[in-house]
């Protein structure tokens, strides 16, 4: 059976051209530093985000966790929203590996206050107190909401006014970009020191992220991936499924966008359902639903014996994602559906 799939951008299958690639690709040892294809990945990525160096990683959280070991000592503080990616959904790896806190400001969906963020950012003078060493941004948030530019650029301001570095969480840095209307990612990436980007999510690459900052930071990250077990040898054949990724697939994210606001207002016509319209800003359509605990519970179940995959309610709302294997077509299809359901007893 052929599956409408809406659990996430994370499932899309690699295209003929990456599965080519893979097929192609010319591959050494990373680890002795001789596989010419993530190199090829890794000089690409650092030029495409506007940065010196690049580090090819196996996901977002193994490049969002090297980027926190590069940036901080043990003991430090990141200041960060607090429903970002990292704080909520990395299994508190920046407690168990980096080894520092969270401090948590003002923000709204990833906009961080920034005079909330410089009240965050203590230094090492006072004993008591764990010194901020580092400020972490999210765009796109995970919430499906886009930070805009110019908060970007007074939180990074802020935070280097007072001697802290930012690192931008861009596991869906392309949507981000496409929802700003910026077709030039590194208008973005200005306001960072490094950056993670996903490969895996609306950019369709099977396995893999890049890690792009400074030299000597990246040096720092290359060593922090070796730590936890991150040498790939041959990993030029993912590194080429990530060039293509990177070279070809940002173009068609708009389509992604479209889609989600189809599906988001097909879905608010739906007796029962609550879209958050002002949310649907890139390829996520957010919503609640006016079921009891034994009707949530049979949604997904139900779903997916009628063709499609979708995820269960989460913090008390239910989400859908659009991406390359999800056509318009497909978002009417599921919308007729959710409606059928929304209607038996």
């Amino acid at each position: 059976m052929q599956y409408i799939d809406l659990r996430s951008d994370t499932v899309t299958q690699p295209t003929q051209a990456m599965r080519d690639a893979m097929a192609n690709a010319v591959v050494g040892d990373d680890v002795f530093g001789d596989d010419p294809t993530l190199q090829d990945l890794e000089a690409y990525a650092a030029e495409r985000l506007g940065k010196e160096a690049a580090l090819f990683v196996t996901s977002g959280m193994q490049g969002n966790a090297c980027a926190l070991l590069a940036h901080t000592r043990r003991g430090d503080c990141v200041v960060i929203d607090p429903h970002s990616h990292i704080s909520e959904h990395e299994a508190g790896s920046y407690g168990q590996l980096a080894g520092v806190s969270l401090r948590f400001p003002k923000s709204t969906d990833g906009t961080m206050d920034p005079a909330s963020v410089r009240a965050c950012l203590t230094d090492d003078s006072d004993l008591q107190v764990a010194p901020a060493t580092l400020v972490v941004m999210e765009n796109a948030h995970s919430s499906g909401a886009v930070v805009p530019l110019e908060n970007m650029r007074a939180v990074y301001e802020t935070a280097h006014a007072a001697g802290a570095a930012v690192h931008l969480d861009g596991a869906r840095l392309f949507n981000a970009a496409a929802a700003l209307d910026i077709s030039d990612v590194r208008e973005l990436t200005q306001y960072c020191d490094t950056v993670m980007c996903c490969l895996s999510k609306g950019l369709c690459a099977p396995v893999g992220s890049v890690l792009a900052g400074p030299k000597d930071l990246i040096w720092r990250a290359r060593r922090a991936r070796r730590i936890l077990g991150g040498g790939m040898r041959q990993g030029g054949f993912l590194a080429a499924a990530g060039l293509v990724a990177l070279r070809d697939m940002p173009a068609r994210i708009p389509e992604d966008h479209e889609n989600a606001k189809h599906l988001g207002s097909l879905l608010s016509a739906i007796d029962g359902v609550h879209i958050f319209a002002d949310r649907i800003q890139i390829d996520m359509v957010f919503f609640t639903a006016d079921w009891d605990a034994d009707k949530a519970a049979r949604y997904p179940t139900w779903m997916l014996e009628h063709g499609v995959k979708v995820t269960g309610c989460m913090g008390g709302e239910y989400r859908m994602v659009c991406h390359y294997g999800v056509t318009r077509a497909d978002c009417e299809a599921t919308a007729a559906l959710v409606r059928q359901f929304a209607a038996e007893g």
